[in-house]
């Protein structure tokens, strides 16, 4: 739970730390071969699966995300966003979600002290998911869940301060956020954590194929 201290003008979580001040970065620059059109696109009811995303993030309790970037590629099309949403783009293509997560984190630079990184392809993505990760991140450096054995690196809070780090993983070629994980405190958060603000764990479930796409409708009661 997340709560306003009015003596401070701070939000506090439900243990009394003072929340983080997270952007939401949303990565939206895949290639989207499985689906065989680009998901960013997609139609979710009366908006596209970006624009849900989007829209999902400023409905965190406690209004910790903001600002809200999308990081698309050079030349991608996208939907019409809020005036709000920033947009930025990779500089380099083929280097994956860890050239997303980079580009991000300078967007948001030291307006503040982490991001949620999410991909664009999670209709399901529940407020309070982000609001219970962001809350669980104090005191370490990231914060990604951890079930039944993996990790989710997109779906997690990173310390902007980690973007060195980061740069250093592209100029070397190694293009997994996982391996930021044994460079810094990292908070490994259960199932169990989430399981009260997201008991299926929707927030996780990425759309990847036409498949996925139509069970992520019929999970949000949405006729295709």
């Amino acid at each position: 739970m997340i709560i306003y201290a009015e003596t401070t003008g701070s939000f506090l979580s439900s243990g009394g730390d003072i929340m983080l001040q997270c952007a939401g970065v949303v990565l939206c620059g895949g290639r989207s071969g499985r689906m065989g059109r680009a998901k960013a696109l997609l139609p979710f009811g009366p908006e596209t699966m970006l624009a849900r995303v989007v829209r999902l993030l400023g409905e965190v309790p406690g209004e910790v995300v903001g600002p809200v970037i999308v990081v698309a590629a050079a030349n991608q099309e996208l939907p019409d966003l809020p005036g709000r949403v920033e947009v930025a783009r990779d500089r380099r293509a083929d280097r994956g979600p860890l050239e997303g997560l980079a580009v991000g984190l300078r967007a948001a630079g030291d307006r503040v002290d982490a991001a949620f990184v999410t991909a664009c392809d999670v209709p399901l993505l529940l407020p309070e998911f982000v609001g219970r990760m962001i809350e669980l991140s104090a005191g370490h450096e990231i914060a990604v869940p951890h079930v039944e054995g993996h990790d989710h690196p997109l779906s997690a809070v990173y310390r902007t301060a980690v973007l060195p780090a980061v740069e250093a993983l592209l100029s070397a070629g190694r293009l997994r956020p996982a391996f930021l994980f044994d460079q810094f405190r990292t908070r490994r958060v259960t199932a169990a954590e989430l399981a009260d603000v997201d008991q299926r764990l929707q927030s996780l479930a990425n759309v990847n194929d036409p498949t996925d796409y139509q069970a992520a409708l019929a999970a949000a009661k949405i006729d295709s």
